[in-house]
């Protein structure tokens, strides 16, 4: 196949599956069994396409959180995306340096998606027990900040999944409310990621990443993401997050059973 479109269609499931529960790494796994291999950097680096879509999604909550800081309400909720990055930062450095993180092949990234996808099922049986509770607590800022890091550690996992489900665990009882969160603090977060990358890739020395290539997955993954986040953000006011459990659990078995690409 094309690389150039090859590109192009790593990029939009990128941007499909980064903000739904279901792990854009697992998908991007399969994907590249048919499509060829990326480097590290074009997977990481294409996450930032769908972060600029949350960014657009989320363009006048965003600018209200920078024109009300002197806004108690909204300083306090500014210093709590801070404290929830932070933490990621610090821990997930800690975990890079140490080795902490399992590779990316088919069975452990199974293995996260058929766990994720049951840990979603008795989170969401819970939930109905939860107050309809929208603040964000200092303590749904911790939990998120190491959900981040779990994500990461674990790759199947879904980051944003980890994010909400910490928040709902937390006691954020209101989807939207938990979903927002994890969609804003994903934002330094991921733009963070994408630069350690991108420094690491630069003081390796390493070539051979084709630019053009990737500036056209980062498109295509800002579009779909864009698509996905609006999509999700309706769907989660009216309905649970059951479905994308099971469909986890079915694509963790099938890829167990070796129904998917090989190790």
């Amino acid at each position: 196949m094309n690389e150039l479109l090859a590109a192009l269609l790593l990029g939009a499931l990128e941007g499909l599956t980064e903000f739904l529960p279901i792990s854009s790494t697992g998908h991007l796994l399969i994907a590249q069994h048919w499509l060829g291999p990326r480097s590290e950097l074009f997977n990481i680096a294409i996450q930032s396409g769908a972060i600029l879509a949350v960014c657009l999604v989320y363009r006048r909550r965003l600018a209200e959180l920078a024109r009300g800081w002197r806004d108690p309400g909204q300083r306090d909720y500014l210093l709590k995306l801070a404290l929830a990055f932070a933490v990621t930062a610090v821990l997930g450095l800690a975990a890079k340096l140490a080795g902490a993180e399992l590779p990316e092949t088919v069975a452990p990234v199974a293995l996260a998606l058929l766990i994720g996808g049951i840990a979603i099922l008795l989170i969401e049986r819970r939930t109905p027990t939860l107050a309809d509770q929208a603040r964000i607590g200092w303590g749904v800022a911790v939990a998120v900040g190491v959900a981040q890091v779990v994500a990461a550690v674990f790759p199947g996992t879904s980051r944003s999944a980890a994010a909400i489900f910490a928040a709902m665990l937390a006691g954020v009882g209101r989807r939207t409310a938990a979903t927002e969160f994890a969609f804003l603090v994903g934002i330094p977060t991921m733009f963070a990621a994408t630069g350690f990358a991108l420094l690491r890739y630069l003081l390796r020395g390493q070539g051979g990443e084709d630019w053009g290539e990737l500036a056209v997955a980062l498109a295509a993954a800002t579009v779909t993401g864009f698509a996905a986040v609006r999509w999700l953000l309706g769907y989660v006011r009216q309905h649970s997050f059951v479905p994308f459990a099971w469909y986890r659990i079915v694509l963790g078995l099938a890829l167990l059973l070796g129904l998917g690409p090989a190790a």
